[in-house]
């Protein structure tokens, strides 16, 4: 596929989604796992270690369709099914307060107050809310609610987030 090699710069970057299956025969295709503020039309995405150019967006944001630059037909679409669609971190829409990429969140210490209890391992989407995998050191994991009452505060310059555990393990107020 044409495009600029990927530089392999160290600018943080977020995943956009992943390339699904073909759609008609111009090379467009379905975007699995889409985060479609990231996907607009004319935007530059990393994608198998090129740099490519959004030229069709079409479908729903929760069912996107994407058409790039250089890819001109269902095979081009077929070859790159499963790779990532990447974005500069600092080409993506600032957020709101109290919100963050799950990049960012990823890799980050999880305290409640001097006690360590783990590391963020990702962020998982369930029906009711977003939750936080942690790692805990002595093996297993923690999910840990996105919500005010689990969450104390969130430093992602510091890579720390502080929890109240009682609040998540109420059974182990009187250990």
């Amino acid at each position: 596929m044409p495009g600029s090699p990927d530089s392999g710069s160290s600018e943080p970057r977020l995943s956009a989604g992943r390339v699904g299956r073909p759609h008609g025969l111009d090379g467009s295709f379905r975007v699995r796992s889409a985060r479609p503020a990231l996907l607009t039309a004319g935007r530059e995405v990393s994608v198998s270690g090129r740099w490519v150019r959004i030229v069709r967006r079409a479908g729903t944001d929760r069912d996107p369709i994407l058409r790039l630059s250089g890819c001109h037909s269902r095979a081009d679409a077929e070859a790159l099914r499963g790779e990532e669609l990447l974005v500069p971190r600092s080409e993506a829409p600032a957020l709101g307060e109290q919100e963050w990429w799950a990049e960012e969140l990823e890799g980050c210490r999880v305290h409640d107050g001097a006690l360590e209890v783990g590391v963020v391992r990702r962020l998982l989407e369930l029906p009711s809310c977003e939750v936080l995998e942690v790692a805990r050191p002595e093996g297993g994991e923690l999910l840990v609610p996105m919500v005010r009452d689990a969450l104390r505060a969130v430093d992602v310059r510091a890579r720390r987030i502080e929890i109240d555990l009682q609040f998540l393990e109420p059974e182990r107020e009187g250990a």
